[in-house]
């Protein structure tokens, strides 16, 4: 077991910040967020990892056109799937026989497999490793809180809904109560932007996760539109920030992203883009 924990310490040691993308109710576009949030990241030209611990549940290989991708096996460990040569990707869903599949296993078992991704993935010198978990905060959210290890914080998604400001409000709990540092909160869908003319259409309200923000006293990182858009990015398996850089939707997800480019050292109102990663038609 000291061999195993100096294995993971070791490749820890070569990821220079970690964000654990959290959200206490399902439905908020917490997936959705985590993704364009690696590969926005990914497009200032950051070397970046996305791990997705949704056990039951993984979205992120669908959401970046990931499905059937398989890890290979290299000397150094387990090899992550390339989305970009400054983006790997690993899931539970790579290693699935069929998109069907249910995994049925109690928490002794997602432990020891967001473990083994941590230890046991190739990672390699990373900038940023962004940590996709279910939503709530049980064994998934908990087993990364335990083994991830400093710099390391949260971004919280919410959408602006009361129904999902209070249950997010527990996500909030669980960060302090495992002294797990805040980065901010994002809310998601947070008014339409109609396909048509532009307009911002306030369907679900907007302002409760800046409130929640004020109340709990954590950096508000901002909103994020409903976008039609977004919902075909997800369907052809392109994050939204690179299928259509310049539309409002990515430019305030560009916004959102600045702050959290800070404990690299990246100075605010960095680019967004990089050769890597051109406009998908």
């Amino acid at each position: 077991m000291a061999a195993e924990d100096a294995v993971l310490q070791n490749r820890l040691r070569q990821i220079r910040h970690r964000f654990l993308v959290l959200s206490g109710k399902g439905g908020v576009g917490k997936s959705t967020v985590a993704a364009n949030l690696a590969m926005a990241l990914a497009r200032a030209g950051h070397r970046v990892g996305l791990l997705d611990v949704d056990v039951h549940g993984p979205s992120i290989p669908k959401l970046l056109g990931l499905d059937g991708a398989r890890p290979d096996a290299a000397a150094e460990g387990i090899e992550p799937v390339y989305l970009a040569p400054n983006l790997k990707v690993m899931s539970i869903g790579f290693l699935l026989g069929d998109a069907s599949d249910a995994v049925i296993w109690r928490g002794p078992l997602k432990f020891n497999v967001i473990r083994q991704f941590l230890r046991d993935v190739a990672w390699g010198e990373l900038d940023y490793l962004v940590v996709d978990s279910p939503p709530g905060t049980g064994d998934e959210p908990l087993t990364v809180v335990q083994l991830i290890g400093q710099p390391a914080s949260a971004v919280v998604v919410t959408t602006p809904q009361q129904v999902a400001v209070a249950d997010v409000r527990r996500s909030i709990s669980f960060c302090r109560k495992l002294d797990f540092p805040i980065a901010g909160l994002i809310e998601n869908m947070s008014g339409f932007v109609c396909p048509h003319c532009g307009r911002l259409t306030e369907v679900f309200g907007t302002g409760g996760g800046e409130a929640l923000a004020r109340e709990t006293h954590i950096p508000f990182l901002g909103r994020v539109p409903l976008d039609p858009q977004v919902v075909l990015s997800g369907e052809a398996g392109t994050p939204f920030v690179q299928r259509d850089p310049e539309s409002p939707t990515a430019r305030a997800f560009a916004d959102i992203i600045r702050p959290l480019l800070k404990p690299c050292g990246e100075p605010a109102g960095a680019s967004a883009a990089a050769p890597a990663f051109p406009k998908t038609p």
